[in-house]
């Protein structure tokens, strides 16, 4: 028996404000359904009636065996509410059915407005195809197992619409229950064409979503029957935004629009940030006379910032009486600061910020780091609205509140202390201030170098979607990073993403995916972040490599900004080499777990590694064991790779013979400690353990020279066993080369993976 209608609902995405918005109105199923048959969605043959007596004459062309169902005002789950009869074998069964079905209706103090019957689909595996209109990101597609399933196992996956036929393939292929579709205990798989069509024809281009527009919040087609030679909606519930009209007929798909950038504050225009990222002038609004403030510390930080950079920018304090601050000279506002200054960062109280940003015309950017906004509740948000008219009415752009600021090397612009650093090609947008500083000056400890950082709070104006455009196309900008809690914006943020995707590889670390980091977010930035599927949809449809916490997010930066220009292929496959069978198999779990593939070595390989004395007396595989030591030969791992390279035994995803992708060389630091003479130094060097390490990172070095085709990353395990300074000096001297370090297969593992994400977004090509 199949089941037309289930106490299942579309699983909630959509629902993050903490206010009630006017309720939806339902549209009748009978309605839905001819809104279906019109986007080319296969439906029931069916037919309606008002009474229970004119069932049977309007059932009469309808083949059994029926199904009948009542429609009317608050009869949404049909199955809740005795709405809904399956299996009836004969016209004359309609009306006694339908008479019961109003008594049961009675009970719950509802009236049908009329009866539909329809034809009961064949068995099938039973999906949910639905959509709804995320506050942020806009319409959102999500398919997963239907019927009774649907709320039991939560098996559903999103995608941001519209989606392609790519997306929607992908989308099935994540679910725990895929294997249903491809048929279960002899029954025959479904016809994949037919349902991908179906979802396309829901959420694709110019699909149902986009030809209602803006007219509805919900839309659930639960169950879709898929069986070997087509997918049926049996049941469809819309429902229609409060005040909309209601669509006698679907509407044409709509023009579509040119791409322009968009947010809050941003009017439709391109608003170009080079002079925030590189002002000719800066003015501090908040430093004192006679007290330590954040507006002192900033005075201080870009003095010493500046005591190193070539062309500093003018540096002027806003201060009401005094005339010099700190060594500074200072101006009463900033309706009188000199016309170079582009940037001026405010760190007064909240409740001083409006005025201060009022007098600002003329300055194309201000940032208020001060916090007291929308983030600490109702009152808050009010200010913040207000302080967003006065950005608007100097005709300034605003960045924050929230915030701390802007990190520029090129261009002068530093928020975090310390001296001046050499510019690099790494890009980061941050709605967190204090995590931006740590990335900055944590990845500047580990050698990597930064472009552009831009820290943006609570986005009341200048958005990640609008920082993202820029970046995506600055030539200074080779690899950006992404800390995100809500981005106010995520329709544009995702456009502009999606924009991005061939040309700048991006990673993403989402804080408040869980319950309690939603909570978080929301005290953090005033905002309620969408659902993790979302952005899980988001990063899978834009190539964005997701990350979890700030230490992978540097480990992925590191990757990408070392190998993102290599011309490297996305396939799954690694290579593990390195001493310690047992390292290898605990190796070859934590790729497995990061969904990253070890292929298996070829006879070639294997004969060629048996020519350089390995293998004897155990197997030769890939995780590959190869002694490493003090003591040992520093180039057998080198020499190993590149025979297994030489004789082209991983396979790609389409079978052909291909080079590993990725290589990972592991090191074994507490064997060089305790067999090395670390603490016997070299007269005129280093300890013996180091030298042979740093022998061993040379040979690392000129095996990635001669693998044009494949990264090679370095782990060097249990550092902790040498010096303190061992892990540092080899990871200079390794990234020198081009090849990142880690300390654990961990970290190697999820920066790889975002390497990979990042060269699947650059060719277009499918996980494997």
């Amino acid at each position: 028996m199949t089941p037309h209608d289930t106490d299942a609902a579309l699983p909630d995405l959509a629902d993050h404000s903490p206010t009630r918005s006017p309720a939806p109105v339902p549209l009748p199923e009978p309605q839905v359904k001819q809104l279906l048959a019109q986007a080319g969605i296969d439906v029931p043959r069916g037919a309606v009636a008002a009474a229970s007596e004119d069932l049977a004459a309007a059932a009469s062309g309808l083949c059994a065996p029926l199904v009948l169902k009542g429609f009317g005002p608050g009869i949404v789950h049909k199955s809740d509410v005795g709405a809904v009869r399956l299996d009836l074998n004969a016209r004359d069964q309609l009306a006694p059915a339908a008479e019961k079905m109003r008594g049961e209706l009675a009970a719950h103090g509802l009236e049908p407005a009329g009866f539909l019957v329809e034809e009961q689909a064949a068995p099938g595996v039973e999906l949910i195809v639905g959509a709804v209109r995320d506050p942020s990101f806009g319409p959102v597609l999500l398919v997963g197992l239907g019927g009774i399933w649907t709320e039991a196992l939560d098996d559903t996956s999103p995608r941001l619409c519209p989606v392609g036929r790519s997306d929607v393939e992908e989308a099935l292929a994540e679910l725990r229950g895929a294997a249903l579709l491809d048929g279960a205990r002899g029954r025959a798989p479904v016809g994949r064409a037919a349902l991908i069509d179906l979802i396309l024809a829901v959420g694709g281009p110019d699909g149902l979503v986009e030809r209602l527009g803006d007219a509805w919040t919900e839309l659930e087609l639960n169950p879709v029957i898929a069986g070997p030679t087509g997918a049926t909606a049996v049941d469809a519930r819309l429902l229609l935004a409060p005040g909309a009209r209601t669509p006698n007929a679907l509407p044409p798909a709509p023009p579509r629009p040119a791409h322009v950038p968009r947010g809050p504050g941003a009017g439709g225009r391109f608003t170009d940030f080079a002079r925030l990222f590189a002002p000719r002038g800066i003015a501090v609004v908040g430093a004192s006379t006679s007290k330590s403030t954040f507006g002192n510390m900033f005075l201080t930080q870009y003095r010493a910032f500046h005591a190193a950079h070539p062309r500093p920018p003018r540096l002027v304090a806003v201060h009401p009486r005094a005339h010099i601050i700190g060594g500074v000279r200072a101006v009463p506002s900033l309706a009188e600061v000199p016309e170079d200054v582009d940037y001026a960062l405010v760190a007064v109280p909240a409740a001083a910020c409006v005025e201060a940003v009022r007098a600002a015309a003329g300055v194309p950017f201000i940032q208020v780091m001060s916090g007291g906004f929308g983030e600490t509740g109702a009152a808050g948000a009010e200010l913040e609205r207000e302080l967003l008219a006065a950005a608007e009415e100097s005709g300034t752009r605003l960045l924050g509140p929230n915030c701390m600021g802007v990190y520029a090397p090129a261009g002068g612009q530093t928020f975090v202390g310390g001296d001046h650093a050499a510019p690099g090609h790494i890009s980061l947008v941050s709605q967190s201030g204090g995590l931006a500083g740590e990335v900055i000056k944590v990845g500047e400890r580990r050698g990597l170098r930064f472009a552009k950082v831009a820290t943006v709070g609570n986005c009341a104006d200048v958005t990640p979607a609008e920082l993202v455009r820029y970046l995506a196309a600055d030539p200074e900008t080779h690899v950006l990073g992404l800390y995100l809690e809500d981005p106010r914006d995520g329709r544009a943020l995702f456009e502009e993403l999606s924009a991005a995707r061939r040309r700048l590889p991006v990673v993403a670390l989402i804080g408040g995916r869980s319950a309690q980091g939603r909570r978080a977010a929301a005290s953090h930035t005033g905002g309620m972040i969408a659902d993790a599927r979302v952005w899980r949809a988001l990063a899978r449809q834009c190539g964005v490599a997701l990350v979890d916490g700030a230490g992978a997010l540097i480990d992925a930066l590191d990757f990408l900004d070392l190998h993102a220009r290599r011309p490297v292929a996305g396939a799954p496959d690694v290579l593990v080499v390195g001493p310690s069978g047992g390292a290898g198999v605990l190796a070859a779990d934590v790729f497995d777990a990061a969904g990253l593939r070890l292929g298996a070595l070829g006879h070639r390989a294997q004969n060629a590694l048996r020519g350089l004395g390995l293998g004897a007396g155990a197997s030769l595989s890939n995780p590959l064991e190869v002694p490493l030591g003090p003591r040992g030969r520093k180039d057998l791992v080198r020499r190993a790779v590149e025979a297994i390279d030489a004789a082209g035994t991983a396979r790609s995803v389409r079978g052909a013979v291909a080079p590993f992708t990725d290589v990972v060389a592991h090191v074994n630091v507490q064997s060089f400690a305790t067999y090395g003479d670390w603490d016997r130094a070299e007269p005129s060097g280093p300890s013996a353990g180091l030298t042979g390490l740093l022998e061993y990172v040379d040979h690392i070095a000129a095996l990635q020279a001669g693998l044009p085709r494949s990264r090679v990353t370095l782990v060097l395990r249990n550092a902790e066993c040498g010096p303190p300074e061992v892990f540092g000096d080899v990871r200079a001297a390794a990234r020198a080369s081009g090849v990142p370090v880690y300390p654990t297969m961990e970290a190697a593992a999820s920066a790889i993976q975002a390497g990979k994400a990042a060269a699947r977004a650059r060719t277009g090509a499918a996980e494997a």
